[in-house]
């Protein structure tokens, strides 16, 4: 490794040391999920490596155990992930880079990696692009590896696993009670979990995530000039 790669990989680690705890813990987590539902370790290691998308893996080893529908599982994703076009504008300038460095950056991007690669700025001998790089691989090294040792431990390892598959729920319910917690104005938080009741009431257990994901980013759309408002007035 050259210098000036070998620099930047030292100043873009200790950005990424809580990030690391993080991800090992819920890399495991997710690991030893899938193991409960009879898959190898290697499907959290492939999907870790090739999606790479934390909370539509979680979704991902649901759908492979449901009927085929590649429509259903293409929305979801999108709706899902949704966020990460804003991201993309946000660092379109950052990313302008040229060559493979600039695929992986757009590829490796989470909410975690965003996070550092928007606010952090690297020392002054360091460069910048190269910085971004190590910054986006350190984080998707830490799910790999907690997704891979999760799947092993789940195959090595033989305990009692019934209510393992509650674990994506709860992580979403934290991480809405983390968003409560944080957010002054309630209402993108309401309107969520009302459209989320009718569309359950509506279209049944089996049907209704699509139609509640679709109206909520109606919702949110139609909401949004309120919700600035309310931010600047914050």
């Amino acid at each position: 490794m050259t210098t000036l790669k070998l620099r930047a990989l030292k100043a873009a680690f200790p950005h990424t040391i809580p990030i690391m705890a993080g991800f090992l813990f819920l890399g495991m987590t997710y690991g030893i999920y899938m193991s409960s539902l009879g898959f190898s370790f290697v499907y959290p290691l492939g999907m870790a490596l090739i999606i790479y998308a934390g909370s539509m893996e979680f979704v991902t080893a649901n759908l492979l155990i449901g009927a085929f529908n590649p429509l259903q599982a293409f929305l979801m994703t999108l709706m899902i992930n949704a966020r990460h076009l804003f991201y993309g504008l946000a660092m379109l300038e950052k990313y302008n880079i040229p060559g493979l460095k600039r695929l992986y950056l757009i590829f490796g991007m989470s909410d975690e990696t965003f996070s550092v690669n928007c606010s952090a700025e690297p020392p002054a001998e360091v460069d910048g692009s190269w910085f971004m790089f190590f910054v986006t691989l350190l984080n998707q090294s830490y799910w790999v590896l907690g997704a891979a040792l999760g799947g092993l431990f789940g195959m090595l390892l033989k305990f009692n696993t019934q209510g393992l598959d509650f674990v994506m729920t709860a992580m979403f319910v934290v991480i809405f009670l983390e968003n409560w917690l944080k957010e002054k104005n309630h209402t993108s938080a309401l309107a969520g979990l009302g459209i989320s009741v009718v569309c359950l009431a509506l279209f049944g257990a089996e049907g209704f995530i699509i139609p509640a994901m679709g109206g909520i980013l109606l919702a949110l759309t139609l909401l949004r000039p309120r919700l600035e408002k309310g931010g600047e007035a914050a």
